[in-house]
Formats: structure tokens, C-alpha cells, sequence
């Protein structure tokens, strides 16, 4: 890090406790910097119908492929997909407004020339988007980390990034970009995802530095895994290479931030399948936890013990809940779910771990963790629910979707939501006793987190994006 990247990492994040963010102006994956995926939103559907337009405020087509979750702010939705209708493979992301639906713009992204290795095929964007005031940021399926305005193309080209190829009324207007290949020599497998996370002036995003196509190789040993950046002008602040030649396959996880024992930190997971925190304002490392026994093997196609990290940690009680998990074509085996203390320093492996559930009690996640009311709420990507008690573990129940689970629970207004890869929302309610309200299908995957804003609950599926309400009635599709 230069010093003057330095300088400017502290002022930036000074700013955060002189001046914070209205919560109405800001979305991100996990609705806060600790990424719990809980909601105080009030007076969201229990129940609707999806064909008959029950208690649906509106449905929208968003391709043949959605990954990058919804977010809401300043009344627009923001959803990162791929659109068949453009000519060629593309990534997009697109607006909408919240209340109607109606299309407002969308931005368009080339796939990289590379192909598969780095930017999988008809895959899209897979980044849910920070947003805050009039600017989305998100890492799109080139590996740049974009900043758009909002507005489009509506107030003008605000630069300073003018080289846009479209221009148009319905185009996404960039403000700044970063090319973590070109300018980092990253080598993204698969695809470059991350979701941002901006604390201050300061944009956290992981890489996505991983292995060559025959997943024996690692093309960029020395690129960084983790980086810092000027949120308004996109400069590098600094950047962390922990993990380096020690990565298991790639790395499409997002950092969470809390002020711990006093201390702040950047939590990030490691392609390693070890969790690190770094200073903010620095990079420098805390403290680390290998999330994967000592004796574990890492077997090419999901075959072995050892797992990376594809869940998102989360930052609650001065704790770290974090899952191990594969790509989900290596399928079910045993994975770990760890609680971490994050007042510790150094190697906190031996030292530091509250509660751990394993082997057959816990097989490999995706998902993310939401914690609410005395409940921890995990599932598996085997599509088993988990309601424990986050401070020792205990189980209370286990709900079984009976289909794999690449989200992650939404706990919000006293209900859990969560989505399967055979299209089916389960409304549970939330508590330590298991009590399933209903379980509806809207008729594609939802790889998504639902997320609530208004009194609108809104769930992204492999191809349409609903918003429902209460009362709400819209046309049967």
C-alpha cells in the first residue's frame, strides 16, 4: 500500500462514525455490513397465489439466467442476470422500479474472450449490488468492479468514465470501472462474483482468484484475494494475498464488517476454506481460522474432506458464523459450520472456535446465516434447514425442502423464507418451534435470497423477479 493509499484508507473510514448513511438510502446482500440476513420490515405476505396474481404487486421476465440477487433502495430495484433477448452472451444488470415494475435500464457486459475458465457461458452477472444514494456497485462478469449512476443516462454521462458503448435512453450510465484482471493480474475461475461492501468511503470485494480450467494450476499465485477501494474514484487503497497458492478452486464469497471488542474488521473467507479478518484501514491480517480439520483432503470434484467457502460470514455477538462448502456440481458430503470468537489475534484455529457442528450433522452450505429472536437459521445444500441455538448449537429443528439450497434464509416480520432450486418458497415462522405456514412454487430455480423492503417482499427466480404485498392483485400470468 502507498502511504498516500493509506491516508486516504483512514480518512475514509473515519467518515463512517461522523457521518452514517440513512438506512433508506442503502441495499446490500444481507441487508447490513454484518451480512445477518434478518429484516425489521413489518407487514409482509404470509401467503400468496403466483398464477392466480394473489397478493402479487407484480412480476417481470429477467432472462434465462438470474444470480445477482435484488436489492431496493430510493424505490428502484437493481438485479444482476443474463438476457437471451440480446444478441450474444452477455451480462446484465437491470432497474426496475419498486412500486410498478416497469423497466427502467439496464447495463450491458461483453463476456470475457477467455471463455468458460474465466466467464462461464450464460451465466450473467452473479454480484448482488451495493447500493447507496445514486450509485450501484457491483463486480461484473468481466471482473471489473463497476460503479454506475443510478439515474442511467437520464441526467447525462456523469463521467469521469465516458466510453460507454451505449449511450442510450435505457442504457446503464458507468461512473468509474476497475479491471481486477488488468490491473491485478487476477485469473477469476468460472466467473468473477463478490458482492461489494462499503463502509465509509471504502469498497471491500474479494478477487475471485482461483485455479486454471484443469484445477490443477493456479495461473495468479501472487494476485491478491482481497482488495480495498476509493468508493467515489475507484483507486486501489490496498490490497491481501493470504490465501495465494493455497486455493482450492475459486473464490465467490463477500466480505462482512463489524467493529468487534472495539476493534474493526473486515471479514473475509479465503478460497482456502479459511477465514481471515484484515484492518480495514490497512489490509493487514487479525486474526485466521481454518475452517477444515487438519487432517482433511481437498480430491479433485468434491471427493475429499476438505472444503472451500462459498457462504457469506456473519458478524452477530462479537462472533463470526460461518459453513464450508463445494461448487455445487461436486454434490452432498459432510461439510462444518463453525462459530469463530473475533476478539482473538494471530491463528485463532486451536484457540478460538465457540461451537462447531459436522459431519453428518451438517453437510456442505451455500448459504449464508441469519440470526434473530435466540435462532440460528443455516441450511444445507442438501436442502435441510437448521434452527439452532447460537450460542451452544443445540438443535431445535430441521425442515427438509426435499431440493437443493443455494440461498439463504430471510428472516424478517417473524417469518423465515427460503427458496429452492425446484422453484418452492417455504414461509415458516420463526421461533424454536418449527411451524410451516405454507410453501408455494413460482415455477422456476430461486438461487436468490428474498429480500423485503416497504411492505413488499420481493424473490428473484431463475428467470422472472416477483414482488408481493398484501392485498396486492395483479393479472394472472
Amino acid at each position: 500500500m502507498t502511504r498516500y493509499g493509506l491516508i486516504t484508507a483512514v480518512a475514509a473510514l473515519a467518515a463512517v462514525t461522523a457521518m452514517p448513511a440513512s438506512a433508506q438510502d442503502v441495499a446490500m446482500f444481507g441487508n447490513t455490513p454484518s451480512r445477518n440476513m434478518v429484516s425489521d420490515e413489518t407487514g409482509i405476505v404470509s401467503e400468496w397465489d403466483a398464477d392466480a396474481g394473489m397478493n402479487v404487486l407484480w412480476s417481470q421476465p429477467v432472462g434465462s439466467q438470474a444470480y445477482g440477487g435484488p436489492v431496493v433502495a430510493n424505490g428502484r430495484v437493481y438485479v444482476g442476470r443474463r438476457d437471451p433477448s440480446i444478441e450474444g452472451d452477455k451480462g446484465v444488470v437491470m432497474a426496475f422500479e419498486a412500486d410498478t415494475g416497469e423497466f427502467i435500464w439496464q447495463m450491458v457486459h461483453p463476456k470475457l474472450s477467455a471463455g468458460r475458465v474465466n466467464d462461464w457461458p450464460l451465466q450473467g452477472v452473479c454480484s448482488t449490488a451495493f447500493m447507496e444514494g445514486d450509485r450501484i456497485y457491483y463486480v461484473s462478469n468481466e471482473a471489473h468492479v463497476i460503479c454506475l449512476d443510478a439515474k442511467g443516462f437520464a441526467d447525462g454521462n456523469d463521467g469521469p468514465f465516458t466510453e460507454e458503448i451505449d449511450t442510450g435512453a435505457i442504457a446503464g450510465d458507468i461512473v468509474w470501472s476497475y479491471d481486477m484482471i488488468g490491473e491485478l493480474d487476477v485469473f477469476p475461475h468460472n466467473l468473477a462474483t463478490g458482492s461489494p461492501l462499503i463502509v465509509g468511503d471504502v469498497l471491500f470485494t474479494v478477487t475471485s482468484n482461483g485455479v486454471d480450467e484443469g484445477h490443477v494450476n493456479i495461473p495468479s499465485p501472487f494476485s491478491p484475494d482481497f482488495i480495498a477501494l476509493d468508493k467515489n474514484t475507484g483507486e486501489l487503497l490496498w490490497e491481501s494475498n493470504p490465501v495465494g497458492e493455497n486455493v482450492l478452486h475459486g473464490a465467490w464469497t463477500n466480505p462482512a464488517y463489524g467493529v468487534i471488542d472495539g476493534r474493526p474488521q473486515v471479514v473475509f473467507a479465503g478460497g482456502n476454506g479459511v477465514v481471515y479478518s484484515l484492518d480495514p484501514a490497512t489490509g493487514e491480517l487479525l486474526w485466521e481460522f481454518d475452517c477444515n480439520p487438519e487432517d482433511s483432503e481437498w480430491i479433485l470434484g468434491g471427493r475429499g474432506t476438505r472444503n472451500n467457502i462459498l457462504s457469506t460470514p456473519v458478524i452477530y455477538d462479537d462472533k463470526v458464523y460461518i459453513g464450508v462448502g463445494q461448487d455445487p456440481e461436486h454434490g452432498e458430503a459432510p461439510g462444518h459450520f463453525w462459530v469463530i470468537d473475533a476478539t482473538g489475534s494471530g491463528d485463532v484455529t486451536d484457540t478460538h472456535a465457540v461451537w462447531h457442528r459436522g459431519g453428518e450433522d451438517f453437510y456442505r452450505t451455500m448459504s449464508t446465516a441469519a440470526i434473530a429472536d435466540g435462532v440460528l437459521y443455516i441450511p444445507s445444500l442438501s436442502g435441510f434447514l437448521h434452527a439452532l441455538d447460537p450460542q451452544t448449537g443445540e438443535e431445535f429443528w430441521t425442515y427438509d425442502t426435499f431440493a437443493a439450497v443455494w440461498g439463504s434464509p430471510f428472516v424478517v416480520d417473524g417469518k423465515v423464507f427460503l427458496g429452492d432450486e425446484d422453484g418452492d418458497v417455504v414461509v415458516l415462522r420463526a421461533g424454536r418451534e418449527m411451524e410451516v405456514i405454507g410453501e408455494y412454487n413460482l415455477g422456476a430455480a430461486v438461487y436468490c435470497t428474498p429480500i423485503a423492503k416497504d411492505g413488499v417482499l420481493y424473490i428473484l427466480t431463475r428467470n422472472r423477479i416477483w414482488a408481493f404485498q398484501e392485498g396486492a392483485q395483479s393479472d394472472p400470468l
